[in-house]
């Protein structure tokens, strides 16, 4: 039984399921770094993930896809700038919102553009291609899982190192963190606060839509409504458990990964559907448990900023 799970198949599985959450997980990071709660990851990754699937589907490239679900995941969370960062609203309510919007703008988008509901395959829509590492994808069990992704994939792991560096390792990520632990301490040194937040809010909306267009077309190739299942809301939680740190941002990514990844094995397996589709919740909902004290300490200190 156990040799029929835990094998490279499951490895490969795993990392597919991890870069997804990975990456809007980085951007969820830099955000509260910032000092702002950025909860609209999963709405951005569906309009990213839409928007993707369409731009590939048009102009027959997939890199044209993924450019313009970047650029239509910076587009929504500059809402979250604009209404949490300027207006100081509510960033869980405004988040929330976008992630509602999201969710009925690209439902009632795909019939209008593709005259169609639920799910969006058609051939021409040209997915990401992977590229093997040479040497290291032909390692046994971990080469093909590990060194032989596509370009988002290498980008989720290599932004791990490069953030670290930001963050602990030049001026502009002491100015960043210095921002979201006292901002108006910040401001007085000459730290331009707004800039720093909607820099962070931007390029979380950029992550959230390449995680979108990873999804979309390099995990499957084709869009579904409300494709991205709750990985937003996971990538919030890795955040939480990972403590805004790169490294334990990573972990947190894979441990949902993990889950996601098992429970496909065990539905192929014959565990019933249900089961397998709670796994990744219930993982879900014990971390949350675990990260509670620092949520709780997060909300009031987004309290006192707004």
């Amino acid at each position: 039984m156990f040799d029929r799970l835990f094998d490279s198949a499951l490895l490969l599985s795993v990392v597919r399921a991890t870069i997804p959450i990975l990456l809007a997980a980085m951007g969820g990071l830099i955000c509260e770094r910032a000092g702002v709660f950025q909860i609209s990851l999963e709405g951005t990754m569906l309009v990213g993930a839409f928007t993707a699937v369409s731009m590939s589907y048009v102009s027959g490239n997939a890199y044209v896809g993924v450019l313009c679900g970047m650029a239509a995941g910076v587009a929504t969370s500059s809402l979250l700038a604009v209404g949490h960062v300027s207006r100081k609203g509510d960033p869980i309510v405004i988040g929330i919102a976008i992630n509602l919007l999201a969710v009925g703008l690209t439902g009632f988008l795909l019939p209008q553009f593709f005259d169609l509901r639920g799910v969006f395959r058609d051939p021409a829509i040209v997915g990401l291609s992977t590229y093997a590492l040479p040497g290291l994808s032909r390692i046994p069990v971990i080469g093909s899982a590990l060194f032989q992704l596509t370009l988002p994939g290498y980008c989720a792991f290599l932004l791990v190192p490069l953030i670290w560096v930001l963050l602990f390792r030049t001026p502009v990520g002491l100015r960043l963190r210095g921002v979201g632990e006292n901002a108006p301490a910040a401001q007085t040194r000459g730290v331009p606060v707004t800039t720093y937040q909607y820099a962070a809010v931007l390029i979380s909306g950029a992550l959230a839509g390449l995680a979108g267009a990873q999804l979309a077309l390099g995990n499957v190739v084709q869009f579904s409504e409300n494709m991205s299942a709750g990985r937003g809301w996971i990538a919030v939680v890795a955040v939480l458990l990972g403590q805004a740190h790169p490294l334990g941002v990573l972990a947190a990514a894979m441990l949902f990964g993990l889950a996601e990844g098992l429970g496909f094995r065990l539905q192929g397996n014959g565990l019933a559907v249900q089961i397998t589709d709670a796994l990744p919740w219930v993982v879900t909902l014990i971390a949350l448990f675990i990260a509670r004290k620092r949520f709780i300490r997060l909300l009031d200190l987004t309290g006192r900023a707004a």
